[in-house]
């Protein structure tokens, strides 16, 4: 099963995350498949760069998101996307 998730790769006390797809299984900051953006929150406001097309085709191929993606893709419409994609198909 894949997940989207963040893998952090911050330094100490300065957290920087990357959004990328992995298989469940893989550790939090282990191998992954895709790199579909950025999310940095000592930015204010927390400052999140996203690919939504291939965002969108990851959630349509089955790739569930991790709690804090889900959060994330709520704030930039995503999930608005993928419903709106299903309706006109």
């Amino acid at each position: 099963m894949l997940r989207i998730r963040l893998r952090r790769v911050g330094k100490k006390g300065r957290p920087y995350y990357r959004i990328v797809v992995t298989d469940r299984r893989n550790p939090r900051d282990g191998a992954y498949i895709d790199g579909i953006g950025h999310y940095d929150p000592m930015a204010d406001p927390p400052a999140v760069t996203l690919d939504e097309d291939r965002a969108v085709n990851w959630l349509r191929k089955g790739a569930q998101p991790s709690d804090p993606v889900r959060r994330i893709f709520d704030f930039n419409g995503i999930f608005d996307k993928v419903h709106a994609d299903e309706r006109t198909d």
